[in-house]
């Protein structure tokens, strides 16, 4: 058997961290597969770059980058005397690297839009049992590790968790592309003060600040690019054509889409679906974000003039005029803004729906009712975040943020 030392180590260039170097033969065979090959063709941040151009990069990229902060952490830990066997370190890699295999296209833009009754985080375990079939269980133990029902909880906390290795890299990596410097945290510092006491994640008293940054930077990016209003108006938009879509398709009207997308506009796949009839992964494995917006611009010219208005505004970036405030919109606001729409595209009352819509937004930068990010005092006390900062009031933190936004076409209003 080929020693660890002659393995031919694979580099990355990332532009976060710079080289990324993968070492273990199963985890790189794991990037290889065509299953993680797809998330190079879906958007990390689904339309932000409609708001924030540089917003192009992808699940790929994002996957590669917690699994580069993974093996940092697994470094660190050793180094304070944590034992983490090279099979646990594998598995975890893998974890993290198929944690968000499960995406559709556009991310979570069109969650529940394409398949129903099914999040892409079951989906991410579809494909991981998929994967562990084909390379003969050795997935079980990462398996284990995402699904919490391996006996070290702390190897789960750094996969999921309220700072787990994903949010490292998402906050730092969006605010990267996105050029929203609130959202920059230092990973490395946060990473070095990470150990482990009675199996839970813990960070050294003094990398306190950083987490405080951690969170600050988390609620920021949420407000500023996650719920950033057009953002909302332009994944809307995207949804409303997939919702059009359907309807005429369920009509039995013809429509141009690849035969993937075709797929799954023509049928209404749910989880029983996905568990009975293991081909649907294999075709949902095939769809990307090309399948949508290469349809999206020929529909540009389709005869329904709801379908083609909705696909000319997205792929034109005609987005919804939005408003966003504290509290409920009036409904006799929404119904003046109905009649106007109604009268200005000449269609009914009841097909401004795609047009005229409220919604609401929940924002909450810590959750005390989860795991908590504990701190690790030098006397051996364990203290939550909420109670050890000195900047951040836990009802500040743990509060959710709701606000509610309309969106109508610029004029009706």
């Amino acid at each position: 058997m080929e020693s660890k030392q002659l393995n031919k180590s694979k580099i990355f260039n990332d532009p976060v961290y710079g080289f990324i170097s993968v070492q273990d033969d199963f985890v790189f065979k794991i990037i290889e597969h065509p299953f993680f090959q797809r998330l190079r063709r879906i958007k990390q941040l689904g339309l932000t770059h409609l708001v924030y151009p540089g917003a192009l990069h992808t699940r790929f990229h994002h996957a590669m980058g917690a699994m580069f902060l993974m093996g940092e952490a697994i470094e660190v830990l050793r180094s304070k005397g944590q034992i983490i066997t090279n099979e646990e370190a594998q598995a975890v890699n893998a974890a993290i690297l198929l944690h968000d295999i499960g995406h559709g296209p556009f991310s979570h833009a069109l969650e529940n839009c394409i398949v129903y009754d099914l999040s892409h985080e079951s989906i991410s375990s579809l494909f991981m049992e998929r994967l562990n079939k084909e390379f003969g269980g050795k997935l079980q133990l990462a398996i284990d590790i995402f699904r919490d029902k391996y006996h070290k909880k702390f190897l789960h906390q750094l996969v999921s968790s309220q700072l787990d290795v994903d949010r490292l890299d998402y906050l730092k990596r969006d605010s990267f592309f996105t050029g929203v410097s609130e959202g920059v945290i230092s990973t490395e510092r946060i990473i070095k003060m990470m150990d482990v006491v009675d199996d839970q994640l813990v960070i050294e008293a003094k990398g306190i600040y950083s987490i405080e940054k951690f969170i600050i930077a988390r609620r920021l990016m949420y407000w500023q690019v996650y719920l950033h209003k057009t953002v909302l108006a332009a994944e809307f938009l995207l949804v409303k054509i997939l919702k059009r879509a359907k309807f005429l398709a369920e009509q039995g009207q013809e429509l141009f889409a690849t035969p993937t997308f075709k797929e799954f506009l023509f049928n209404r796949y749910n989880k029983d679906d996905f568990e009975k009839q293991p081909q649907i992964l294999d075709k949902f494995a095939m769809l990307d974000d090309f399948d949508i917006y290469a349809s999206a611009k020929v529909w540009c010219d389709h005869t329904d003039i709801i379908l083609a208005t909705l696909c000319r505004n997205l792929v034109n970036r005609h987005l919804f005029h939005v408003e966003i405030q504290d509290h409920v919109f009036h409904e006799n606001l929404i119904n003046s803004i109905r009649q106007n729409t109604a009268q200005k595209l000449s269609i009914s009352l009841n097909d401004t729906d795609y047009f005229v819509f409220a919604e609401k937004v929940e924002n909450s930068a810590y959750n005390t009712n989860s795991v908590n990010i504990n701190i690790l005092y030098k006397n051996g006390d364990i203290v939550d975040i909420a109670q050890a900062s000195d900047q951040l009031n836990i009802s500040v933190l743990s509060k959710t943020v709701t606000k509610y936004f309309l969106c109508y076409p610029k004029g009706s209003h």
